[in-house]
Formats: C-alpha cells, structure tokens, sequence
C-alpha cells in the first residue's frame, strides 16, 4: 500500500519565524494570528495529526504571507534563503514525516531568487519552488519574472502557485475593504484563475513546454467556468475597444484550453467539496490531480475520506494519492 502523499501543507520553522519578527515590523498582527495556530510550529502536536492517518507524509512549504510583501528585497532574500534551510533541515531530520519541500523565494529580486531557487534545488533537495498569484501587486506574465520560470523549466522542476491577497481590495469600489473575508474565499480563485490564464495568453508554456505549475485549490475558478474561459473567450477582444487582442490566440501553438488542461490541481478544498473534487477531476484529469489538504490551515482526515467517498477507480485513486505526486517530485513512494 502506497503511502498518502499531501503535496501542498505549510510550515513555519521556528528560526525562520523569529528571523522574519525581526526582520519586519509589518508582521505584527500576521504573527500573532499565525502564532495561534500552534502545528505551524508545534512538531509534536502536528505529527499527532499526521499518525492519525496512518502512513501519511507532506511536502512543506511556507504560508503566507508572501515575503515579498512583507519585506524589502534585501532582507526579503535572506529570509527565503533561511526558510530554506529551515525546511531542508526538517526534511532529513524527519524524512518519512517530511519527503520533500518546496523552497520559498523574493521575487521583488528576481535574479537573487534564480540563484536561490538554483542552491535550493541543487544543494538542499528542494523538489521546486512557490511562487504567489502576484508579486508585490503585479503579475507573473511581466517579462521580469521570465527567468524564474526558465530556470524552473531547465531544472524539470514543479512550480507550486499559491494565491495572495488581503482585505486592502474592496468588494465594491464603495468601499475600501473588502468584508466578511470575501477576499480569502472569493478573491483568491480569481486571483489563481486569472495568474493561469495570463500566463497561457502570454505564451508562457510555447517558450517552457515542460514547465510544470501546480495550482493550488483545484486550479480556481477554473473548472467550474471552463465554458466562459473556453468558448467564452475563443473572441478574445470583441469585447474590448481600447486594445487590441487580436494577436494574442493566433499567438498560441495550441488552443488555449490545452494549456489550462496542463496545469495541476491539489485537492485543498477545506475538507468538503466532493462536488468540487469531481469536477476537478473531471477538467483536469486523474492524470494531473494530487492530494493536497492545507494542513494545518486545513483538515487532513476529512479530505482523506471525502476522497475515498468519491470511489474511484483503484488505480485514479493510487494516482491522486500518491503516483502523481511521486512522478512530480521524480521520487519512489
């Protein structure tokens, strides 16, 4: 039996956490909100959880907030570079607990962070890197962020994709925040949503054909609204008068769907969400979907067993649990 392999949890080393207190003031009220959830830190209360399920392990990267937005580039790199080695640290010290990482950059430095991502990946074993939805407020399909994205693609290493963003964008232009958390249940689909087709409409996987993006929440609004995005915007521009977009799908090797069925999806839907998995499933293919919780942020046991409600084929179930993310990290599980 296979173990289950939970590609998308979050981790806060506790050096890294001191470091970033010290580095930034503007962490003041994230630190303590995330300080309250005690298995970003507590080991021991975080491996309770893990041996409730049995053979059980997860891939750690940090939460948020994004570094970029929280420091400047100088000290933004140094606290990547010491997350890094935090979360290399944990993954040989604990390896059946922690198989693999995914190393944290500072992408306001862009050339500092490729050659970060280079010594996390060659000289720590970090299995690929996450990146945010934007970075500092704008998005990845500016020509700058293009070397990350190269040096991801020579390496043959997955890219995981975590949406940002805060109460500072207003639901209404009325207002001058948004309520009731609207941006982290609403805004952060969109915000995945729109970073994915960016990068298609920007060409970005004609340049990089083996480049690997991992989507977290099952790819956004994405599958959901497959027929918008798909036929939708097959007359890209014809609604717009102010520029012209009339290059942009000629542009592409492929219809732009193909593209969007390239991505990968995680399952980190809060535990519920069987509709939403299906569909998922549906758009992305068994082929392209991993096991993922959020953990600690979200719950394990209960998005283990809403995958097993679904019933899937043996083997589709084998695939997202553990065979897809095995032939992502290029590991044996």
């Amino acid at each position: 039996m296979s173990p289950i392999i939970d590609i998308y949890t979050h981790i806060f080393p506790q050096h890294f956490f001191d470091e970033m207190l010290k580095v930034t003031p503007m962490t003041g009220n994230i630190g303590a909100r995330l300080r309250s959830i005690t298995k970003l830190f507590d080991l021991d209360a975080r491996f309770r959880d893990m041996d409730a399920i049995g053979d059980y392990r997860q891939v750690i990267s940090l939460p948020n907030p994004a570094i970029e937005d929280i420091a400047p580039p100088d000290a933004g790199l140094r606290l990547a570079r010491i997350a890094n080695d935090d979360m290399a640290e944990l993954c040989r010290k604990y390896p059946d607990r922690f198989p693999a990482f995914a190393a944290a950059l500072c992408l306001t430095d862009v050339e500092g962070s490729v050659k970060e991502a280079r010594r996390a990946v060659k000289d720590l074993g970090a299995k690929g890197v996450l990146i945010y939805t934007n970075i500092a407020g704008r998005p990845l399909d500016e020509p700058q962020f293009e070397p990350i994205f190269a040096c991801m693609a020579e390496f043959d290493a997955p890219i995981w994709l975590h949406p940002v963003g805060t109460a500072s964008l207003p639901d209404y232009p009325a207002e001058k925040k948004s309520r009731f958390e609207m941006w982290w249940c609403f805004h952060w689909p969109y915000e995945t949503s729109v970073a994915m087709l960016r990068m298609v409409f920007d060409g970005l996987f004609d340049r990089h054909p083996n480049l690997r993006i991992i989507t977290h929440h099952l790819g956004g609004m994405i599958p959901y609204y497959d027929g918008r995005v798909g036929n939708g915007l097959k007359v890209l521009g014809a609604r717009t008068t102010d520029e012209d977009y009339s290059k942009i799908l000629p542009s592409l090797k492929r219809p732009h769907m193909d593209y969007l069925h390239d991505f990968f999806a995680d399952t980190a839907m809060f535990g519920g969400g069987a509709h939403a998995i299906r569909c998922g499933l549906e758009f992305f293919g068994a082929d392209k979907v991993v096991f993922a919780t959020d953990a600690p942020l979200g719950p394990i046991g209960v998005t283990v067993e809403t995958i097993k409600k679904l019933e899937l084929a043996p083997e589709d179930q084998r695939k997202l649990f553990s065979g897809n993310a095995g032939k992502l990290l290029k590991m044996n599980f």
